[in-house]
């Protein structure tokens, strides 16, 4: 269970400001916890922390970041099944995903203290001419300065310590923004944190309305701003300034299935439903629309239909439970309406059910119609959609006929087509022989067009988190 209440983090201290914002079970209905919730002082005041506490952060030693990262890694590998359960109830993640997503947590932190102490720089010949004899010069990498980071309900955890862990290691302050849905994983971390020796004011953790997150956009002592969201985040970069942003904004993610996949259907149809149903499809990198070769369509479709029938939907907290429920009724009466005008434009129904609530079936269709929302747009559900393709550069033209470019996986067994899916494929990664859905957290994680800019990986967060600043010495 989780706790009766739980404090905002303001400069590194707990504050139990109020009860006011109610978290709820997502697969009950029920309140769960009350949480503190930030009003525009309090995140007036956490900027101002961060902006004082930026000094003594950049002096803040290597190896005692370092220490403090590896410290957090031991403490949430103590409370892995309380983060995990926490996870289960305010997201709604079936338990066994719940678990892997605290393991991830553990990594990334793990990942980031191994950075700590390897932030490194450059030595830069500078004689190239007769003017430059005996100069030398040198770069190395110091802290941007206050980050402010924006994080979704579909990751509580993982896409906090997308943030987190590097701007630690990197030396930079930063004020947090949780999802009011889902903030009770990152006050656990808030709590973690409390426990080191962070200089005074080096973090905040505060749950508050967008409204007053404004001011985290804003606002010209921050440096940095890392958003992980929707397409507001466009918006939100018109509004920063000249602060450097990052954004994560999700995609509509395909997968192609070549006429020789190169894996065994069977395997490959494990991945794909994976890919697609995982955490109710509530995934930046879920696979939405599936493009199978004509000459295994026939076999691969039904396959995939009896797999996606086959899939257990209810309590969360279950181990057999594989879809759980969406974050809110609203989304899932949202995602049933898109199927329902994709089946009025004639897509064909292969596997779904009656939604309940916040509850919808794992679907799957078959030919959605290119103009329908269910092609051109984020569903963030379970549902996926497959078609058959004769020619591979049709398959990858049909990928890039999208306004997103996270992710994209291709199935096949031809090198030559694995290169041209690289080459041509307009997205941030392509994962050859798996879904779009495989993400490690140490590579360079983001996407092109809509999907955002900038990317996340610990090292790559890093980068954008600090300067590079030169030292050139004549030589006398």
């Amino acid at each position: 269970m989780l706790d009766k209440t739980y404090p905002y983090y303001l400069a590194g201290k707990p504050v139990a400001a109020n009860t006011d914002l109610e978290v709820f079970d997502k697969y009950s209905g029920k309140r769960a916890t009350r949480v503190a919730f930030a009003d525009a002082t309090a995140v007036r005041k956490a900027i101002a922390a961060a902006h004082k506490a930026a000094p003594a952060m950049a002096a803040f030693p290597h190896d005692a970041r370092r220490d403090v990262l590896e410290h957090c890694v031991a403490r949430f590998t103590q409370r892995h099944e309380e983060l995990a359960l926490a996870l289960c109830i305010e997201a709604g993640k079936p338990i066994k995903d719940a678990r892997g997503e605290v393991t991830r947590l553990i990594d990334t932190f793990r990942i980031a203290a191994g950075e700590a102490t390897c932030l490194g720089g450059e030595v830069i010949d500078m004689e190239i001419s007769k003017r430059t004899r005996g100069y030398r010069g040198m770069a190395k990498r110091v802290p941007i300065g206050p980050c402010a980071f924006i994080t979704p309900f579909n990751f509580p955890l993982n896409l906090v310590a997308h943030k987190v862990a590097p701007a630690i290691a990197a030396g930079c302050p930063f004020v947090l923004k949780p999802a009011a849905k889902t903030p009770v994983g990152a006050l656990i971390i808030g709590a973690v944190l409390a426990e080191t020796d962070l200089p005074k004011g080096a973090f905040s953790i505060l749950p508050c309305s967008n409204d007053d997150a404004g001011l985290l956009v804003e606002d010209a002592r921050i440096k940095l701003l890392s958003f992980t969201g929707g397409l507001v985040g466009w918006d939100l970069k018109a509004r920063a300034g000249k602060k450097k942003v990052v954004l994560e904004l999700g995609g509509n993610a395909a997968c192609i299935v070549d006429q020789d996949p190169g894996v065994d259907l069977d395997a490959l149809v494990e991945r794909i439903v994976f890919g697609a149903y995982y955490q109710s499809g509530q995934s930046c990198i879920g696979v939405q629309r599936i493009f199978v070769h004509a000459d295994v369509h026939v076999e691969l479709r039904r396959k995939l239909k009896a797999a996606v029938a086959k899939l257990k939907m209810g309590d969360p907290r279950l181990d057999t439970t594989f879809v759980g429920p969406m974050i809110d009724e609203d989304s899932a009466e949202r995602v049933e309406s898109w199927i329902s005008a994709a089946r009025k434009g004639g897509a064909k129904l292969l596997a779904g059910g009656e939604r309940k609530g916040n509850m919808l079936p794992a679907t799957l269709l078959e030919n959605v119609p290119h103009d329908a929302d269910l092609y051109r747009k984020e569903a963030f559900g379970p549902v996926a959609g497959m078609e058959a393709f004769d020619d591979f550069d049709d398959a990858l033209a049909r990928v890039n006929d999208s306004d997103f470019g996270l992710q994209a996986g291709v199935f096949t067994g031809r090198l030559s087509h694995a290169m041209r899916a690289w080459d041509r494929l307009e997205v941030g990664g392509v994962v050859i022989g798996d879904v779009p859905s495989f993400r490690v957290d140490n590579m360079p994680y983001g996407g092109v067009k809509d999907s955002g800019i900038g990317r996340e990986g610990v090292r790559y967060a890093i980068e954008d988190m600090t300067e590079l600043r030169l030292l050139v010495i004549r030589d006398p």
